[in-house]
């Protein structure tokens, strides 16, 4: 065996997708010392998704003072990846739900400090923006970072402000004109791996809003705003947000990503290999291994180990999943080009249990794996 790519994604709860990399990589040139190995770590647009491009791609991290979910000053960051033609950015840097602590108020949060990462980045030269949603605190719309990147956004006496999620339906006219012209000339991709409405009973406020701190009040509320500046946008942007599916994602800022800035929503697997030119990198490998922390049929709506499957596929590359667990309804994986299955829950235990043993369970699952490839070579 001489090349071998992983690309996990984490197994929520337990280990990285970093983590789980290393472990493989070690049970693999335990193996085969002079295989090429390549790593490329998964992380969903949330929390963590800098660093997995960063470690997969090499690049650099960039430091900027932005605002933060309540208009304070703090430090967050982006990722420069793919000779500094492409910036990675996860909301959750400046607009996260771990930066409010306790003080969860989403009508009153905001993403504007995400616009200003954005808006530093196409001014660093940066001509395509992958944008990670997930984890947020806010359910403005990403009406704060398109206030950031020049939108105007003016109340019905012609007062310009910065909405948050309680402020929304008090829009009355969105003024597009003064778009920083940087990010005229810029692709946007962002990761979004839910297809969410932008309101109503499956949108953002209702579903999303109460881990944020809403009361069912609250709830009503923010998806009343919602409704109304999805009027707004349509007439003012040209974009139906509530056509759009994924566009209640991150408190809406899907639908805003799509309205203000001509974003395609892409599922946050699709976006990993499309930007770490998985298709150039699988080129003469023996083996492809991948896994999740449980694999079930809402896997084959294109989580990791399925989208990793189809590309791997064209290419005639095995497939391995190594998982935690292991649902119903997964023969549609071997159909889309996954070749085994395999659980590290070697003992019947507990989660807390499992959890505390998955390192060694998982590092010997591989090993067992490769010894079976080892054999078959006699």
């Amino acid at each position: 065996m001489k090349k071998v790519l992983l690309i996990p994604d984490s197994f929520k709860g337990t280990m990285s997708s970093q983590e789980i990399c290393s472990i493989m990589e070690r049970v693999v040139h335990g193996h085969y010392p002079e295989a090429k190995v390549i790593s490329i770590p998964v992380a969903d647009g949330g929390e963590g998704s800098v660093a997995s491009f960063l470690d997969a791609m090499g690049g650099q991290l960039r430091h900027v003072v932005v605002k933060g979910p309540y208009m304070e000053d703090m430090e967050a960051f982006y990722g420069i990846v793919d000779d500094g033609a492409t910036a990675v950015i996860e909301m959750a840097a400046c607009a996260g739900l771990p930066l409010v602590g306790d003080d969860k108020h989403p009508d009153r949060t905001t993403t504007y400090g995400v616009g200003q990462l954005m808006l530093d980045a196409v001014r660093s030269g940066c001509r395509k923006l992958v944008v990670g949603l997930g984890g947020s605190a806010t359910n403005d719309a990403g009406c704060g970072a398109a206030a950031a990147a020049g939108i105007r956004f003016l109340d019905a006496s012609g007062n310009e402000f910065i909405p948050t999620g309680g402020t929304l339906g008090s829009v009355a006219k969105i003024d597009m004109a003064n778009l920083a012209q940087e990010f005229k000339a810029v692709e946007i991709i962002t990761m979004c791996d839910i297809d969410n409405p932008f309101s109503g009973p499956t949108g953002a406020a209702y579903v999303f809003a109460p881990q944020k701190g809403a009361d069912d009040a609250m709830v009503r509320m923010l998806d009343a705003q919602m409704a109304s500046l999805a009027k707004i946008l349509a007439r003012d942007c040209g974009t139906d947000v509530q056509r759009i599916p994924g566009s209640g994602a991150a408190g809406g800022m899907g639908g805003g990503m799509a309205a203000f800035f001509g974003s395609r929503l892409q599922m946050g697997i699709e976006t990993v290999l499309d930007t770490v030119k998985f298709d150039s990198l699988v080129e003469g490998a023996d083996l492809v291994l991948t896994g999740e922390g449980k694999i079930d049929g809402q896997s084959l709506r294109g989580k990791v180990v399925i989208g990793v499957a189809r590309r791997a596929r064209s290419k005639a590359v095995p497939v391995i999943a190594i998982v935690g667990d292991i649902g119903d309804d997964i023969e549609g994986a071997y159909e889309q080009g996954v070749s085994g299955i395999f659980s590290i829950n070697r003992v019947a235990v507990p989660f807390k249990e499992a959890a505390k043993r998955c390192k060694s369970d998982l590092e010997l699952t591989v090993d067992n794996l490769f010894r079976f490839f080892k054999r078959m070579e006699l």
